[in-house]
């Protein structure tokens, strides 16, 4: 007689979606992966040896990891239990000595401690320090950038432009205008060789320059589409005719409302002049250092990724034309 399948595991809701994020997560360990699928197919109810089955792996394991998650929660599969086998030969004292020497010194030769450097320094073996710098989620080798705003206005200016994403005032258009300088049209010196099984597509790694347009966009907040125009320079001149092209896209009754970063073309006086002469127009600085609130920049790097890194061009002529279309294409599905 054959046994009872095995009562599904109980998951809540937001226990699955977390076990569903951190599966997708490429930083996530195989292995990992493989209990986290063991408890998601548990937890719909797969019977142990169908799910073995499913995951090409043995009931045991199945098992194991039921258990282990039933008993600790997330905590019990992505943590291992303390192994059984050769006692630690390196005490508390010299691993906290070679966590200081990773966090507050650098060697004589190089930028940063590797593996082999501070292990040859510490006189320790390579997979020592290595399990040290694991345990204690050091990287010497990374490095992220970062700056702080010292805008002494930086919270009342973020309050008025998530205010206006958040709630966009009726009656009233609320642009993220900035501009995209300097790209070039750039074309390779030899034809390009295609995608085939097996192998990517591949280019040359010089290239041949054309000349550079400068591309100002105004993103509509609350619509998402996308007022752009492709202008030699990026002078206030520039700018200017860009306030035109966006005053003739506008309803005459709405208010505008721009959100604009520091650079100093928007702060010329010749454009002052003009928005103070055009009373529906209002305008709305970016804190200092902090031009990642104007949403338009994470717009920018949409039509670089899509449209510009990997395009190749013959002409400055032939690179507008290819971001007219892309804004014509993105417009119609915003």
């Amino acid at each position: 007689m054959p046994l009872p399948a095995a009562v599904g595991l109980a998951v809540s809701e937001a226990e699955r979606k977390q076990l569903k994020a951190l599966s997708r997560h490429r930083s996530t360990p195989r292995g990992v992966v493989l209990r986290i699928y063991i408890v998601l197919g548990a937890a719909e109810g797969l019977a142990n040896r169908v799910l073995a089955r499913k995951l090409c792996t043995s009931v045991p394991t199945v098992l194991l990891w039921r258990k282990r998650y039933e008993s600790e929660g997330l905590k019990g599969i992505l943590e291992d239990h303390p192994r059984s086998g050769r006692p630690k030969r390196i005490s508390a004292e010299r691993e906290s000595a070679i966590v200081e020497a990773t966090i507050k010194t650098t060697p004589k030769d190089a930028t940063q401690w590797s593996v082999r450097t501070m292990a040859a320094v510490q006189k320790v073996s390579s997979a020592t320090v290595q399990r040290i710098w694991k345990k204690h989620k050091l990287q010497p080798h990374r490095v992220q950038p970062f700056q702080f705003s010292n805008d002494p206005q930086f919270a009342a200016k973020v309050r008025d432009i998530v205010g206006l994403y958040m709630t966009p005032p009726d009656k009233a258009l609320v642009l993220s205008v900035d501009e995209k300088s300097q790209i070039q049209a750039l074309d390779r010196t030899q034809p390009i060789l295609p995608l085939r099984p097996g192998l990517p597509e591949r280019r040359t790694h010089d290239y041949q320059r054309h000349g550079t347009t400068t591309l100002f966009a105004a993103l509509n907040v609350l619509e998402g589409t996308v007022i752009g125009e492709c202008l030699p320079r990026h002078w206030h001149q520039e700018f200017l005719r860009f306030l035109d092209r966006i005053d003739q896209s506008a309803e005459s009754d709405f208010e505008i409302h721009l959100i604009l970063d520091n650079y100093s073309t928007h702060k010329h006086p010749a454009v002052k002049k003009r928005l103070a002469a055009r009373s529906r127009y209002h305008v709305h600085f970016t804190p200092t250092s902090s031009s990642w609130l104007n949403q338009i920049e994470r717009w920018f790097t949409e039509i670089t990724r899509k449209q510009i890194r990997r395009g190749t061009f013959r002409s400055v002529r032939d690179l507008i034309k290819a971001i007219h279309h892309y804004i014509r294409i993105y417009n119609k599905k915003p």
